[in-house]
């Protein structure tokens, strides 16, 4: 899997609560933030060590090998620096398309997400 993109941007709760969002995004049904777009499914958790990384499978149902790294690392307060990692199997996809994929997953995470945290 090559890295196609990636961010890391602080999220306010610890790691443990950022954990659980991303293992459970709906868990809360009245801060909803995993809005998905007519082209993109609900991930399955490939993987999560409590409370550091969660990996999720794909959102888009046309790139179904594709997966997103989630590490989370205390930002040395009470807040969580999130990285999330755009990992992609080759052939790479045309750079229109990754840049789409990077912008909702920018979208989803440092501003849905965010914002569910009050930020």
């Amino acid at each position: 899997m090559l890295e196609a993109g990636s961010r890391t941007r602080t999220q306010p709760p610890p790691p443990a609560v950022v954990f659980e969002a991303l293992t459970e995004p709906a868990r809360d049904p009245a801060r909803p933030w995993l809005h998905l777009l007519d082209d993109e499914q609900a991930p399955r958790i490939l993987r999560a060590e409590h409370p550091r990384l969660v990996v999720w499978s794909s959102l888009w149902p046309r790139l179904p090998d594709a997966q997103v790294r989630f590490d989370l690392v205390p930002d040395g307060g009470c807040g969580t620096r999130l990285r999330w990692s755009l990992l992609v199997a080759e052939p790479v996809p045309d750079p229109s398309l990754l840049g789409h994929l990077r912008r909702r997953l920018n979208e989803l995470i440092n501003a849905n997400l965010r914002f569910t945290f009050g930020q």
